[in-house]
Formats: structure tokens, sequence, C-alpha cells
């Protein structure tokens, strides 16, 4: 079974060609590939696959609005098995390594995720070098809400990027300090709000970023992984986060936020009430995975 691993900003995946959804991709066997000891090691799984014959497979009961039998589907899961309707940084992974392998030989196509179509524009593609433009669909506010870390409550904003996300502005936070902030264990949230989870990113308020485009740091709790050292759609809510409480109305105005975390940099730009996210992604290794391994699982 041949793998390639890739990553956009250190958020890292396996990927998975797998057209025909012939690979019985059970929660046990993706938790072992993604585990840093046990398998490769990665934040998730990408499986590159057509989308009806992941119908016939009976993984998805339908597909998407907006995505074809014969598009592109990335069928994405978490580092723990579970299922995630989308991955940001995942994309730009996705659309690099099939404008790499020649699946797509156009700078423009369609991606199809749980979240809906995500079209994408390849900007640049080597074998080991990506630049890649998503369409993030429609960003929504959930409403006001609060995570604890250490014993203290932070105020937060509820996103919708696809997938659910709590992202929390502090304005008195800088970024050194949000360096030693431990996120080794999960903070905590409304469950109320988030019955199935949340993922959450705690960043500075909006400021120089050292070019025209104001900034803002960010770390963030990846459901069902924990922390990652990048998160697609949570730069996307922590932008939106961000301009919000600049008092930026994101569903009728514009903004652009350069999103500063662990791995790396990327640019959020919200047009009422619609996000792009642009940024890098690299291919690092290919190779084949032990059968019998696999099998064991």
């Amino acid at each position: 079974m041949e793998f390639t691993k890739g990553h956009g900003t250190q958020n890292d995946f396996v990927i998975l060609f797998d057209p025909e959804a012939e690979l019985d991709l059970t929660a046990s066997r993706v938790a072992a590939l993604c585990d840093r000891q046990r398998g490769l090691g990665a934040d998730g799984v990408l499986r590159v696959v057509w989308g009806e014959p992941l119908v016939e497979a009976g993984v998805l009961d339908a597909l998407p609005e907006g995505i074809g039998p014969d598009d592109w589907f990335m069928d994405y899961r978490n580092a723990d098995g579970s299922i995630a309707e989308m991955c940001g940084n995942g994309v730009r992974v996705f659309a690099h390594h099939l404008a790499v392998i020649g699946a797509e030989t156009s700078g423009s196509f369609v991606v199809g995720t749980r979240a809906g179509a995500r079209p994408v524009v390849v900007h640049a593609a080597d074998r080991v070098h990506g630049e890649v433009t998503v369409e993030m669909g429609t960003v929504r506010q959930l409403g006001e809400s609060f995570a604890t870390l250490g014993g203290r409550a932070l105020p937060g904003i509820g996103i919708d990027v696809g997938n659910p996300h709590l992202a929390c502005v502090d304005p008195e936070l800088t970024a050194e300090a949000l360096t030693k902030l431990d996120l080794t264990v999960a903070p905590g949230y409304a469950p109320e709000m988030f019955p199935h989870g949340v993922n959450v990113e705690i960043l500075t308020a909006l400021g120089d970023s050292g070019s025209t485009v104001r900034g803002v740091d960010m770390r963030v709790y990846e459901r069902g992984v924990g922390e990652t050292r990048s998160c697609g759609t949570g730069t996307v809510a922590a932008a939106a986060a961000a301009l919000v409480r600049e008092g930026v109305v994101i569903e009728h105005d514009s903004g652009e936020v350069v999103v500063r975390v662990p791995g790396g940099a990327v640019t959020v730009t919200i047009d009422h009430g619609s996000a792009r996210l642009r940024g890098p992604s690299e291919l690092v290794a290919s190779g084949r995975i032990a059968g019998q391994w696999w099998d064991e699982i």
C-alpha cells in the first residue's frame, strides 16, 4: 500500500491514494497509522478517492451538494480515527498532491469534502513545495461562549467553518505569553453548545504583521487530535473572531488577516461571509506500508 506524507504549516497528514474506495479504513487502522511511535505519525489521514465509490461503499449516504461523482473527494480522518467534516490545511496538501501526481492538470478544480465542495487554485506545485488557495465556504457565528484553561475562563466566539470552532481572542495576551500556555490538556468548553466536541483556538488581538495586512498569533487544540502545529479551519475561525472583536460584521464586511501558528503563517480573507485560505504545502516523503502490518490491525 503506497502512501505520501505531507504537511501544511506543519499540520501533517498521511495521504492514501484509493480512487475506488477499496481500502477498509477502520478507526483502529487510522489511529495506528497516525501514532507517532506505532505507525508513521500524523495529525490525520487524507484518503484520495472519487466521490461515487464512497457512496457505493456506504462511507457516504450521498454526495454533498456541489460535488459530482467523478470529483476528487478528501475523505479526512482525525488521528484518533474519528471522521472530520473539513480540514483547510488538508485540502491544500490534497490539492498539491493531485497536481504532482498528474491526477489534476488544471490549476483550479473542486475538492469534495463532507462540508461541501471546496474550489482550489494551485498557484505553484513542484514535487516538494506548493502554494494553494482554498475557498473555505461560509463562515457563521454560533454565538458567545467560553473555554477554560488552567482554571481560567477565556471568552470566545463560536464559529462554524464546516466544522465547529471556539475562537478565544485575548486582548491582553502577547505572542510570547501564548507560547507558554499549557495545551497538553484539552481546554474545557460548554457541551450544550458543542455536543459533538469543538476545536479551540486561543489567539492574540489583531496587531501589526510586518506587512500591510494585520495579523494574529494562534494556538489550537483540535478535537480528536490534541494540540497541532496548525489548523486550516482554525485559522479561518481565528481570523473571523479577531475581526468580530474589532467591530467587523463578517456577514456583510470584508477583511484580511495573517494568522501565525507554530508551524508557519497563512493568509485568511473573509468577504461578506465567505472565506479564502492561502498558504503553503510540502510533500516530504513517499513509500509503502507493509501489508501484513495493515492486515493485523
